[in-house]
């Protein structure tokens, strides 16, 4: 296996985990109120919260992952891994959010790792 594969295995980490953090940090908040003149005050919010701040990072360090492993692979090979994320956040919603695992969220998420096996399998 080529060593920089593991670049495309930590961009889907680090992504799938930003994504989680970013959940977590807007059920902190709570809604946004979309008018113009709370702007400043969402701002505020969003970017005085941890869990936000630390997925917009975990985000930037996923890109730069993903920079490298666009370096060395195809980018049809290596951007179709980041559909794994979903795999772990799909988990992490329904253990860390209690959000509901329907039968056919099981079903597309399946197609989508079965999709993901035969496209790593034609390397």
């Amino acid at each position: 296996m080529n060593i920089f594969f593991y670049f495309i295995i930590i961009t889907v980490i680090l992504n799938a985990s930003s994504q989680l953090l970013l959940k977590k940090g807007m059920n902190t908040i709570g809604t946004l109120d979309l008018s113009f003149s709370s702007v400043f005050q969402n701002l505020e919010n969003i970017f005085l919260n941890s869990y936000i701040v630390c997925g917009l990072f975990l985000m930037v360090l996923s890109m730069f992952t993903h920079l490298i492993s666009l370096s060395k692979f195809d980018i049809s090979f290596a951007f179709p891994f980041i559909s794994l994320s979903y795999i772990i956040i799909f988990l992490g919603g329904y253990f860390l959010f209690n959000e509901h695992i329907s039968f056919t969220r099981i079903i597309g998420l399946s197609f989508i790792v079965i999709g993901t096996i035969f496209l790593a399998k034609s390397y």
